[in-house]
């Protein structure tokens, strides 16, 4: 295997690793993921969310080994765009269109979407053409979800800034402005496709310093959040679908 395509695989690996990972928080709290909103009083709900967690479990496991890639990665394209996206969030959009929040959340969902319709499309066996194109759809939700990202770091300075530590300088609203400003200038690149690759692979590692500075000390200093947990585990499956996205923006410039 080439390095090339060792690296595709690690990504592949990361974004199947961090749906894993919410799907174990998911287990540990018998409740769906906070980004799967569900009426607390639907039937059987709790049995759902138990059904959901093992599927993304499952799924996310088939995406980490080469023969079963095509199929966990198609099932989780289906789960988040239809049920996650549409149904679920599409609800709570409608009901609150006038807030911000309300489609960066929904972006956050989105993204592990085309993180799985990139990795499907790379590892099924259909027509080259058609998976150029799901690719290429993959990469264009993305970057939209990047600019949503960005911009709701800007809507919300005011809870952005507090999660910058203190002792990094020059100022916590400067990384908040700093890093929303990147995020927008990594989705406007992906959009436009120049220097699309580049700015992927600089969004990932700064998803990448977000577990290391943000969650694993917000975690550390309280452990018993269900949301924190989901933050942590929501942030590495990002991570892996914006490294997937990388690693197609490569084959697509080969």
């Amino acid at each position: 295997m080439t390095a090339e395509k060792t690296t595709e695989a690690f990504g592949w690996r990361v974004y199947g690793l961090g749906v894993m990972a919410l799907a174990m928080v998911c287990l540990a709290w018998a409740d769906f993921d906070p980004g799967q909103p569900v009426p607390k009083d639907f039937p059987a709900r709790t049995v759902l969310a138990y059904a959901a967690a093992a599927f993304m479990l499952v799924a996310g496991a088939a995406v980490a080994w080469r023969r079963t890639a095509a199929w966990g990665a198609g099932a989780l394209t289906g789960y988040y765009a239809l049920i996650v996206v549409i149904l679920m969030n599409g609800r709570v959009a409608l009901a609150h269109y006038a807030e911000f929040g309300t489609y960066s959340g929904v972006a956050e969902q989105l993204a592990i979407a085309a993180g799985g319709l990139i990795v499907y499309a790379a590892t099924s066996r259909i027509d080259a053409a058609v998976a150029a194109r799901l690719t290429r759809l993959g990469q264009l939700a993305f970057g939209v979800c990047a600019l949503l990202f960005g911009g709701a770091h800007f809507f919300y300075l005011s809870l952005t800034a507090p999660l910058v530590p203190k002792w990094l300088p020059p100022a916590q609203v400067f990384w908040a402005y700093a890093t929303g400003v990147g995020f927008i200038a990594a989705g406007v690149a992906i959009l436009t496709g120049v220097q699309a690759r580049l700015a992927a692979i600089l969004l990932t590692a700064m998803l990448a310093s977000f577990t290391v500075l943000v969650h694993v000390p917000m975690l550390l200093a309280n452990p018993s959040s269900h949301w924190i947990w989901s933050e942590n585990a929501l942030n590495l499956a990002v991570i892996g679908a914006s490294w997937v996205v990388a690693d197609s923006l490569a084959r697509a410039r080969r």
